[in-house]
């Protein structure tokens, strides 16, 4: 299982991760969708709803210059292939996207936040940072999850 940060140098206003795990897509899915999972991995979850523009918010635990709060809203739902939502902190307004694609060998999942703005570079750098920690935790998740 191995994280690759697809995202080009002179890329400022999208991330861009691909995991190939070996696990079904089925999985992978509960781990994106099931909110005791999601926490694990991701952050605590709250009034999370698989339903089109369902509002529900990530919340972790304040820290200088953050709340704590991720506030989401379903833009894509589709079962075991994709998962889109908005993502916003303050005022950086963004899109996160997971894509599922079965592979001979388990599952490729790709992960796009973009809409960064020029002026947002150091919110980039840290979700770049972010999303690789993040997806090293969702592989540590899978490896040990039913």
């Amino acid at each position: 299982m191995s994280l690759l940060d697809n995202t080009l140098k002179a890329q400022t206003d999208t991330l861009s991760f691909e995991l190939d795990l070996h696990h079904s897509p089925q999985k992978v899915w509960r781990a994106l969708t099931e909110p005791a999972l999601l926490a694990e991995w991701l952050l605590p979850v709250v009034g999370l709803k698989l339903e089109l523009g369902a509002a529900f918010n990530f919340q972790s635990q304040p820290m200088p210059g953050w709340d704590g709060r991720v506030s989401c809203k379903m833009l894509e739902i589709e079962a075991q292939k994709t998962l889109s939502y908005a993502w916003v902190v303050g005022e950086m307004d963004t899109v996160v996207t997971f894509s599922i694609t079965p592979t001979p060998t388990g599952t490729r999942l790709s992960v796009v936040h973009s809409g960064f703005k020029p002026e947002q570079k150091q919110n980039f750098g840290g979700a770049r940072y972010g999303w690789r920690m993040m997806g090293e935790r969702l592989i540590e998740l899978l490896a040990r999850a039913d």
